[in-house]
C-alpha cells in the first residue's frame, strides 16, 4: 500500500507542486483556537483493530465533547495509507478546503511521504499548552519520526519501546545485550524466538541488533546507500549466522507473531522472548496466557522505541477542533488514562518529572501489572532507523534465512 501512495504523490509532485502552507489558524492564539473549536465535528482517521483502542478513542472524544463542545468521529482504519489516499485524491481534485479527514493516527513512512509533498497543516504542535510537558530530551522519537524530523507538524500521543521477558523460574539472569543474548543461546540452543521478518517485531529485532553490532550505527539514521549498509550488516549476518541454529527449532521455522511467542513460553518451549509493547506480558498473565513468573526488562544500551503522533491535513475542515483534540491528548489526564493497564497500557509521551504534583501523582497512582516496568525503568529510548534500512534488512534477511518458512 505504501508503494502506492508513494507512487501517487510522486504524480502528484509532477502535476501540482504544493506551496509551503500558511500556518491558519495561528496555534500561538490559543484563545481563539478554543473558542473557534466550538461545535466543530473533528474526523479522525484512526486504527480501529483493537477494542482497547477504539474504547479510548470514544473516551477522549467525550472528554472534549463535555469540556470543550468539539465532538469526535471515530473513522475506523484498517491501514492508515487508507486516509493518506483520501487526502491524496482531495489535493487532485482541487479541494483545498474541507477536506474530509481533520486528524490522523499516523507515523513513520505515511508521515514522511506527506510531508515531503506539503499535504500536512502546521507547523503547530509545539504551540500547543500541553507540549510543555512532552519528554523531548528522554524520548528523541517524539521530534524526529522514524530519522525524519516533525518540526511540529505531527504531535506525539504514545510510545511503544523493545522490552525482553524472560520466565524467571527456569531462566534467571537473562542476557542485557545483544551479544550476551547470543553467549546465552549457544549454552540453551533452542530458548529464544524471534517472530520471522517482515513481520514487525521481528524485522525490529533486527534492527535493534545491528544498531548495536554496527561500527558506526549513526549511518542508521541516514538513507541507506551500498557502502553504509555493507559495512553496518556484515557483523549482523555473522551474528545471525551463529545465533539462528540456536534459535527455537534450530532456525528451521519461526514464529509468525508476537503472540505465538506469548504461546511458546507459555508452553515452556522458549525461555526468553520480546515484546513492542512494554504491558503485553503483564496483560497476558492476568489473562492466564503466561505464568506469574514471568517478568520484562531492557538491554543495557537501551532498546528501539517509537511514538505514535497524529497529524492535520492541510486541507483539513475542522482544524482547530483537531488543534483542541491533540492538545487534550497530549494532556496529563489523558496520557495516564491511556498508560494504565486496566484502558490500554500505552506508554506516555510525557516527562514525569515535568508535571505538577497533582499530576504525577495520576501516574503514580496507576497499578502497573506484576512484568511491567515503571516508566524510569524503561532507560534510554533508541531513535529508529531511516526506514529504508528496514526494506534491505527484510529483503536480505529472507533470502539469507527464510526461504522455505
Amino acid at each position: 500500500m505504501i508503494r502506492q501512495i508513494l507512487t501517487a504523490l510522486a504524480a502528484l509532485a509532477l502535476s501540482a507542486p504544493l506551496a509551503a502552507q500558511d500556518v491558519k489558524p495561528d496555534p500561538k492564539d490559543w484563545p481563539a483556537i478554543a473558542q473557534a473549536a466550538k461545535g466543530q465535528t473533528v474526523y479522525w482517521h484512526a486504527w480501529g483493530g483493537s477494542n482497547a483502542t477504539n474504547d479510548y478513542i470514544a473516551w477522549a472524544g467525550d472528554q472534549v465533547k463535555s469540556r470543550h463542545g468539539v465532538s469526535v468521529e471515530h473513522v475506523k482504519l484498517k491501514d492508515t495509507a487508507d486516509a493518506v489516499s483520501r487526502v491524496i485524491a482531495e489535493k487532485s481534485a482541487g479541494k483545498d478546503a474541507g477536506g474530509a479527514v481533520d486528524l490522523i493516527w499516523i507515523n513513520g513512512e505515511n508521515f514522511a511521504a506527506m510531508k515531503e509533498q506539503g499535504l500536512l497543516f502546521g507547523p503547530w504542535a509545539e504551540d500547543l499548552p500541553n507540549w510543555q510537558f512532552v519528554d523531548v530530551a528522554g524520548k528523541p522519537a517524539v521530534t524526529s519520526d522514524f530519522t525524519v524530523p516533525v518540526e511540529g507538524l505531527e504531535a506525539p500521543w504514545g510510545m511503544a519501546q523493545i522490552v525482553f521477558y524472560h520466565d524467571t523460574a527456569r531462566l534467571a539472569a537473562p542476557p542485557r545485550s545483544i551479544p550476551a543474548l547470543l553467549d546465552w543461546a549457544r549454552d540453551n540452543p533452542g530458548r529464544f524466538a524471534y517472530p520471522q521478518p517482515p513481520d514487525f517485531l521481528g524485522s525490529t529485532f533486527l534492527k535493534q541488533a545491528v544498531m548495536e553490532l554496527a561500527p558506526d550505527p549513526a549511518v542508521l539514521q541516514e538513507p541507506v546507500s551500498e557502502a553504509s549498509y555493507e559495512a553496518a550488516t556484515a557483523p549482523l549476518w555473522d551474528y545471525l549466522d551463529d545465533l539462528t541454529p540456536n534459535l527455537w527449532r534450530g532456525g528451521a521455522a519461526y514464529p509468525q507473531s508476537g503472540p505465538r511467542l506469548i504461546q511458546l513460553m507459555n508452553d515452556g518451549e522458549i525461555d526468553l522472548a520480546l515484546s513492542f509493547n512494554p504491558n503485553e506480558p503483564s496483560n497476558a498473565i492476568a489473562n492466564f496466557e503466561l505464568p506469574d513468573t514471568v517478568r520484562t526488562y531492557v538491554l543495557e544500551g537501551g532498546t528501539i522505541g517509537n511514538a505514535s503522533f497524529v497529524a492535520i491535513p492541510y486541507n483539513a475542515n475542522a482544524k482547530e477542533g483537531a488543534l483542541v483534540l491533540a492538545n487534550f491528548l497530549m494532556s496529563p489526564e489523558a496520557q495516564a488514562h491511556k498508560s494504565d493497564p486496566q484502558v490500554w497500557g500505552s506508554g506516555t509521551v510525557l516527562a514525569l518529572d515535568k508535571l505538577p504534583a497533582e499530576d504525577r501523582a495520576r501516574f503514580d497512582a496507576i497499578e502497573l501489572g506484576v512484568a511491567t516496568l515503571a516508566p524510569a525503568e524503561l532507560g534510554q529510548s533508541l531513535p529508529e532507523p531511516h526506514p529504508s534500512w528496514m526494506v534491505r534488512l527484510e529483503q536480505d534477511w529472507t533470502a539469507r534465512y527464510g526461504a522455505g518458512q
